[in-house]
């Protein structure tokens, strides 16, 4: 069984922390710090062992922020790619994830003080990541902010510059949701265009996840962004444009199937089978996809499917899941298969009862069948 994803964050790490930031300020309580940031700390899920260390931080570290701030950038590592550092490999510097509880301390402690936390932020994240740390500073300064991004997009380093879009996500996974964003996103679409073209390609693949997360508010703005720059576009482009749209691609949006040449609706027929028909939570189903053309040309498919999971009350909502993309040829037949998990994960709470599931191609639905759920007794 995999290691537990929380578990990146442990004594370990912690322990191992304490020499970078002795060695940048002699008088660091070290010993305070462990006991503080590891007090029940393996009962704790990853996020609230961030939180926990940062905490340990905010009771060791300098009072004045300027001074705090010296320090942990003393205790960094040499700049690099970012690398998910594991316990005892701090002997260089603070890298990796204990950087995320570094981060959350300057958010907390830094409002006051944005030009000294931003350069904080600066170092951080060319050894980790800083794009949780930087979003309450874009709420609570957001010119400031904004004109810093700016600069950014020409930062030697991609890390940086993939802060630069990464940190402003409307919608970015647990971090701060930036509502006014969500709202109007018009302030980064700026930083995106310079960014699209980026020679990293992690840079441009933050780039298209912070389009998708507009298209999910705003579907209209991306539209219009693929109008504009889809056309001439490099094939790094073009795999940006595809990954910015699959959302809106999984919803059917006619323009955006239209802009990739998957607006013509399936011509032939479709079976789709579902097994076993009976399932405990924990286990899977597989979908097997039949498809026949009917045509007399080859058709470009996007096939994506939909499990209406069961809700508390009985209702049904449905959740796309990416499928295949093929060209089928003329009058020809393929069959697709597809094993579907229904593990627990944190993000989705499973109820036993009939679940659906529906088969699209070119966002429109063309095989339905269902499946059983059962939870067995203590299972979450």
């Amino acid at each position: 069984m995999p290691e537990p994803f929380k578990n990146l964050v442990n004594p370990a790490l912690v322990r191992a922390a304490v020499a970078p930031l002795a060695r940048a300020w002699p008088a660091f309580d070290g010993a305070r710090f462990v006991a503080l940031a590891c007090d029940g700390l393996e009962a704790l899920e990853l996020k609230a062992r961030a939180m926990q260390v940062a905490d340990a931080l905010e009771a060791t570290l300098p009072a004045d922020f300027a001074t705090a701030c010296d320090v942990i950038e003393a205790a960094l590592a040499p700049a690099g790619p970012q690398d998910m550092a594991q316990p005892g490999e701090l002997h260089d510097g603070l890298r990796g994830w204990i950087l995320w509880s570094a981060g959350e301390f300057i958010a907390r402690r830094g409002l006051q003080q944005p030009e000294r936390a931003l350069a904080a932020l600066h170092a951080i994240t060319q050894r980790f990541t800083a794009e949780f740390a930087i979003r309450p500073f874009i709420v609570a300064h957001p010119d400031l902010v904004f004109a810093t991004l700016a600069r950014w997009c020409r930062d030697p380093s991609p890390q940086v510059r993939r802060l630069v879009s990464e940190g402003s996500r409307p919608r970015l996974p647990w971090g701060l949701r930036l509502q006014a964003l969500v709202r109007d996103p018009s302030p980064t679409l700026p930083l995106l265009a310079a960014l699209q073209d980026d020679d990293s390609e992690d840079v441009r693949r933050s780039v298209a996840n912070h389009l998708n997360d507009i298209a999910k508010d705003r579907p209209a703005l991306v539209v219009r962004w693929l109008e504009q720059h889809l056309p001439g576009a490099t094939p790094e482009r073009r795999a940006l444009l595809r990954h910015a749209c699959r959302t809106l691609i999984k919803q059917g949006h006619p323009q955006v199937l239209h802009a990739w040449g998957l607006g013509q609706a399936f011509k032939g027929t479709a079976t789709l089978h579902v097994a076993p028909a009976r399932v405990a939570l924990g286990g899977e189903i597989t979908l097997t996809l039949a498809l026949h053309s009917a045509s007399t040309k080859p058709q470009r498919l996007a096939v994506d499917y939909a499990v209406h999971h069961v809700k508390a009350d009985g209702r049904t909502t449905p959740k796309v899941f990416k499928g295949w993309q093929l060209e089928l040829p003329a009058k020809g037949s393929v069959t697709l298969s597809k094993r579907h998990s229904l593990r627990p994960v944190t993000t989705r709470r499973y109820h036993a009862g009939r679940h659906g599931v529906a088969v699209q191609v070119n966002g429109r639905v063309v095989g339905e069948a269902t499946f059983m759920l059962t939870i067995p007794k203590g299972a979450a």
